[in-house]
């Protein structure tokens, strides 16, 4: 299987340029599915640390580089959304965020800030002994005790050691939000109202902002997040 992937064809998530060149580095298997990014794009495209491959599988084993607090070897890693980007000898830190377009873009954070990583509660489901199981965004999967206080579209975050829950975030009006694809990719408001569509298709979600227009979604594009986010990204 090829290596490659063309560049007029890579999801609108990726931060590269189409036409610079005809093939770029096909993500590997791991978190985040289709829209994650490989990690050599990120080292080589995004923030310059690497000219080619060669050097992003040098820098990768000297174990420097820190995905969710865990050392990556692996340049085709997918990299993708509120994943957390640690290069500790650098002491540089970054948070996967997405920004104009849909494109996914890196946002520096202070190193506690790196401990924990954010996550969109995808599925709910209860498991032996009485414990309920939470699959993230990313594919993570959590056993939570108390699984009655979360549920789908709420945000958790968790503790890169001890992969615990230390805050959860519930989706529902009034709540902080950012769209993460669509028009409004990367746009930040608050949950004015959540409009329940009968059958299949999705809900709809009207976001206010103190600065704007306010934008309207769907439920899908909405994730929770905390007013640290927006203080971290200043």
């Amino acid at each position: 299987m090829s290596k490659h992937q063309k560049r007029l064809s890579v999801p609108n998530s990726w931060p590269v340029e189409r036409k610079t060149a005809t093939f770029t580095v096909k993500a590997g298997a791991g978190p985040h599915g289709e829209s994650g990014v490989p990690l050599l794009i990120v080292l080589r495209d995004v923030l310059g640390y690497a000219d080619n491959r060669k050097e992003a599988r040098y820098a990768l084993n000297e174990d420097n580089v820190l995905i969710n607090g865990k050392a990556v070897s692996d340049e085709e890693r997918p990299v993708g959304m509120f994943d957390i980007m640690a290069f500790t000898e650098r002491e540089e830190y970054y948070r996967v965020f997405p920004g104009e377009g849909g494109r996914l873009a890196l946002t520096a954070i202070e190193a506690d800030a790196a401990e924990s990583k954010l996550g969109k509660i995808a599925t709910k489901t209860n498991v032996a002994g009485g414990d309920v199981q939470l699959g993230l965004h990313d594919g993570e999967t959590l056993i939570v005790e108390d699984g009655d206080q979360y549920s789908g579209g709420d945000s958790v975050v968790v503790d890169n050691e001890t992969s615990e829950v230390i805050a959860h975030f519930e989706y529902e009006e009034g709540a902080l939000v950012t769209a993460v694809d669509g028009a409004h990719a990367g746009e930040i408001g608050t949950v004015d109202e959540i409009q329940v569509t009968p059958g299949s298709a999705q809900n709809n979600v009207l976001v206010e902002q103190d600065e704007g227009e306010g934008f309207e979604t769907v439920e899908e594009y909405v994730v929770v997040i905390d007013e640290n986010f927006t203080g971290d990204d200043e």
